[in-house]
């Protein structure tokens, strides 16, 4: 999916509904957290970013590939 800008260091954000479904994800606490970018880690050749996720909590991880979130800001029902 396709940022119309690039995720950057204290936006906030949630996993996309593309990646959620693509990985069977409906209920439990992935779907519904939101937290803040506190850091990105560019990694092999540039063609990767992680992001740092502060969220709140233990149990979702803390990197995340940022092509697999969204900003709060781009969330809509059904998106």
């Amino acid at each position: 999916m396709a940022h119309s800008k690039p995720i950057q260091v204290g936006d906030r954000v949630a996993y996309s509904v593309i990646f959620l479904q693509s990985t069977g994800q409906h209920t439990g606490e992935t779907p519904f957290a939101r937290g803040t970018v506190t850091a990105l880690k560019t990694i092999g050749a540039g063609a990767t970013t992680i992001a740092e996720v502060d969220w709140g909590s233990p149990s979702v991880p803390a990197k995340v590939n940022v092509a697999n979130l969204v900003t709060v800001e781009g969330l809509a029902f059904g998106r």
